[in-house]
């Protein structure tokens, strides 16, 4: 199959690219950085670049494509660091383009990389946006088969972790304890969407990606094991705290504000009750594993 992937060769990108050509398929790489073309070459896929802005680039692009791949990237709207970026005019800008890039190739069959909290647009802090873009894709005609994945929380976002476990010795949120949440490995994101592009298309369905279910403390348990720090412990503080902290590193106040309320709806469990409800079979990769990968980097 021809198959086009937006979102460069990232931590999704690559493995996604690598598995869908060793499958055969012919892959085209939508890049925004030309400095990207000579690696996405090597993997034996076509590089294509321009920017998700451009949605005369994006339909010629997509022309003649058997599936398309969609993802919204945050770094492509704007710096969390910058006050002045408005994000959910850009999630929204990148939706409608996506929208009008797909009616004017003729494309049949897309897979759209959503997230966990996409079945709502309140409660869930910032990832009421990936509510925003699945209905603007759920406005293509109805010829059009769209299959949205959505992943939970990635593993790598633990690396986020790794200043304040430097710092004060501990995993600092605004929740926490022995409540079982979903976290998931971009691999696993990568073989899932992979095998649904080879499964038939039918409509709009969800399927949610998870890879292991572990509590805060646990997953400050692991983590502190392999970097040789046992006692390691996942510390909840008030969210208030956390936004402050945020505003004064300088964190987009839309931005610090999504995130607290995200977090609260981990803790409080509702960000994941309709995962639950459509709870998948969980990846290969388990926390333990992606420990390994975090103590290497903490270790440098």
């Amino acid at each position: 199959m021809n198959i086009v992937i937006t979102g460069s060769i990232g931590n999704i990108g690559k493995p996604l690219t690598q598995e869908l050509v060793q499958k055969g398929h012919s892959v085209t790489v939508i890049s925004s950085k030309a400095e990207r073309q000579t690696a996405i070459e090597a993997l034996g896929a076509k590089a294509a670049i321009g920017t998700m802005q451009d949605t005369d680039f994006l339909s010629e692009t997509f022309k003649g494509a058997d599936i398309v791949y969609l993802m919204e990237a945050w770094e492509g709207i704007g710096n969390i660091f910058d006050k002045d970026v408005d994000f959910v005019a850009g999630f929204n800008k990148i939706g409608n383009n996506y929208k009008k890039a797909v009616e004017l190739s003729g494309v049949k069959h897309i897979v759209h990389l959503s997230s966990i909290g996409a079945h709502t647009n309140k409660g869930n802090g910032s990832l009421f946006l990936h509510n925003a873009v699945e209905n603007i894709l759920k406005q293509l005609p109805n010829d059009v088969s769209i299959k949205f994945m959505r992943p939970v929380g990635f593993y790598t976002n633990i690396f986020r972790y790794m200043k304040n476990i430097k710092t004060e010795g501990a995993i600092i949120q605004n929740y926490g304890g022995d409540q079982k949440e979903p976290w998931v490995s971009p691999l696993d994101i990568a073989a899932t969407i992979a095998e649904e592009m080879e499964k038939p298309f039918d409509g709009r369905t969800v399927r949610y990606i998870a890879s292991d279910e572990v509590s805060p403390n646990e997953v400050a348990k692991i983590i502190g094991e392999a970097i040789g720090m046992p006692d390691l412990k996942w510390l909840a503080i008030p969210g208030e705290q956390i936004l402050n902290g945020m505003l004064a590193a300088g964190v987009n106040e839309w931005i610090a504000n999504g995130l607290v309320e995200m977090q609260a709806a981990q803790g409080s469990g509702s960000l994941y009750e309709d995962y639950y409800r459509n709870k998948p079979t969980l990846g290969k990769v388990k926390m333990a594993d992606f420990a390994k990968e975090f103590a290497s980097v903490y270790n440098q």
